[in-house]
């Protein structure tokens, strides 16, 4: 059982501790930094004041001593350091002067200083430093304890959404694929467990409100579609959004949009509950996320294709309000369309074309929440688009939807880099970037190799993947488009430029481009069991005409090698082990 010990900290050791990696965010409860700058700035302005400010609940696990789980506090712990590493100013536009703090001024090559900058004075940077935190610890807690904690705490004392609410108050299974396949579709995916100073790179940037963090509201497939505005994110519309789509999905006909409908699927006491439950265990949550993602990406392509944004092609009249209950319909009515009558689209335009101004042919007032007319919505638009569908012939059908990376994956790949450093890797490609020399850069395979070999020996319960098709380095970017005349698609500041160009530019088909990777694996002297674990798990995606191939590296039972030569990942970068390091790495496994 847990105990809970009173530790008052002063604000100069929380931020020791945010920087030695001491303070981490558990992800299954909390998933957002949703402060205003102004809430930021009053916060800030209470601690100069010597204001009284809430407590801060931090749990310590039996098994990691020293580490210290945030269950409440979170936006004011990342406040506090973000402050101090010029995240933003105070409401006087001041900045915090790291020259007054030895240990931020020896991690200011982490963070931006403006030169050009006005500076609290040393005074306050004392005041705010000296600045004692009410901070209270589990310690020995389990993992039902934070939780339980967790959600108490959130159901009371703070005004949260319906659909917050919901989530904060039930574990179940169905409230647990709402929450992971909208981190997934949002794009702040991540391990469950985050040091705090990764928050920004996976936390979202909302228009009006530039807080320095890596995914753009603008960006998240929502708010770029017009379904949502982006401040509804933080109010978390989009799991609303999520639960109403995938009840539907897993019952026999829609359910009733409405707020009732929903609180009874996540109130565990409630038959509705019990009936959701059973039929995402019979439908299967894996099945289910799957053809999700498959449909949002299916939606992607017909925008990508017409030039617009749904919003445009489903409105006859200029509008910027949010429209969840309709896209809620032609979401349902594709994917019956794809799952139920194993279709595919052939025409991506001219589905664009078949949704024009479709809203205009909908019953959008109020009784079209009932099971009944959003049933006729959802047959109304399968009427309207099924001819730009074709029934794949079935000894030809490839499994497109269930075994490969679907491209809300492969965007979250490419994010998760950014902050899981060892276990990703990212690469432009494999020709040389030469205009009179396009041919196969020999060495840049068996860096691959080599960083197959890397990320294998991170330990028996690590995985990892390589993608290859995406730059990291604007100046690559550049050559690329110039050479191979293509089109990148950005995901935060990294380029996917694919790697059918290269398949182009060696003059042979994108099957054979694959065959070339896989054959100088199968014939590397990688250890034979990562080898063949690899040889099965590589996915070619053609991401929006690009072509992506994503390597995977499963777990491995003991120590990899290419021949004679260990290889390990030091941050991003792969290195050669020495003896020394090979003993260190063997006792991982």
């Amino acid at each position: 059982m847990a105990e809970l010990a009173s530790q008052p900290t002063s604000v100069q050791t929380i931020y020791s501790w945010y920087r030695d990696s001491k303070l981490q965010v558990n992800r299954r409860y909390q998933r957002k930094l949703v402060w205003t700058l102004e809430e930021k700035q009053k916060l800030i302005d209470s601690l100069i004041r010597k204001y009284p400010i809430p407590a801060v609940l931090l749990a310590e696990r039996a098994d990691s001593a020293g580490i210290y789980e945030i269950i409440d506090g979170l936006q004011r712990l990342h406040s506090i350091v973000s402050f101090i590493e010029h995240g933003f100013p105070d409401a006087e536009g001041k900045k915090f002067n790291v020259e007054d703090f030895t240990t931020a001024k020896l991690n200011a090559d982490k963070f931006v200083i403006d030169e050009k900058a006005t500076y609290i004075n040393s005074k306050d940077v004392s005041t705010i430093l000296d600045y004692v935190l009410p901070v209270s610890i589990m310690r020995n807690a389990t993992d039902s304890e934070i939780a339980d904690v967790f959600d108490r705490i959130n159901t009371y004392g703070h005004r949260l959404s319906d659909q917050e609410r919901r989530q904060a108050g039930v574990e179940t299974e169905f409230s647990k694929f709402v929450r992971d396949i909208s981190c997934e579709i949002r794009g702040d995916v991540s391990q469950n467990l985050v040091n705090l100073f990764d928050m920004p790179a996976i936390s979202i940037n909302l228009p009006k409100s530039k807080h320095g963090y890596a995914v753009e509201a603008e960006d998240v497939f929502w708010v770029n579609q017009g379904v949502l505005r982006s401040t509804d994110l933080r109010d978390s519309l989009d799991e609303q959004c999520v639960a109403d789509i995938a009840a539907t999905a897993i019952s026999a006909e829609p359910i009733d949009r409405s707020k009732e409908a929903l609180d009874q699927i996540y109130d565990k006491t409630n038959d509705e509950s019990a009936r959701i439950e059973a039929a995402l265990g019979a439908y299967g949550v894996k099945k289910l996320s799957d053809e999700f993602k498959f449909c949002i990406a299916e939606i992607a392509k017909i925008t990508d294709a017409a030039g617009r944004k749904l919003r445009s092609i489903i409105f006859s009249k200029n509008t910027t309000n949010a429209y969840p209950s309709v896209f809620a319909v032609i979401f349902t009515a594709i994917h019956e369309l794809i799952i139920k009558d194993g279709l595919r689209i052939a025409d991506y335009k001219g589905m664009a074309s078949s949704l024009g101004n479709i809203v205009d042919r909908l019953e959008t007032g109020r009784k079209a929440t009932s099971p009944d007319e959003r049933r006729k919505n959802i047959d109304a638009v399968k009427g309207l688009i099924i001819s730009r569908f074709y029934k794949p012939k079935t000894d030809g059908i490839i499994n497109d939807i269930y075994n490969d990376h679907s491209v809300v994956d492969i965007d979250n790949i490419i994010r998760r880099s950014m902050v899981e450093l060892p276990n990703y890797e990212l690469k432009q490609g494999i020709v040389r970037l030469d205009s009179k020399d396009r041919t196969i850069d020999n060495r840049a395979i068996d860096r691959i190799i080599n960083t197959i070999c890397g990320i294998a020996n991170i330990g028996p319960q690590s995985s990892g993947k390589i993608v290859i098709g995406v730059s990291d380095q604007e100046r690559h970017t550049e050559k690329i488009v110039e050479i191979d005349n293509i089109k990148p698609v950005s995901v935060n500041n990294r380029d996917v430029v694919g790697v059918y160009r290269e398949a182009k530019a060696l003059n042979i088909s994108n099957e054979a481009y694959l065959k070339a990777i896989r054959d100088r694996i199968s014939n590397s002297k990688l250890s034979d069991g990562l080898k063949n674990d690899v040889l099965s798990n590589i996915d070619m995606n053609e991401y929006f005409g690009l072509g992506i191939i994503i390597i995977t590296v499963p777990p491995q039972k003991e120590v990899s090698s290419v021949g004679d030569e260990v290889y390990f990942r030091s941050g991003n970068q792969t290195e050669k082990a020495s003896p020394k390091s090979v003993a260190e790495i063997a006792k991982r496994f």
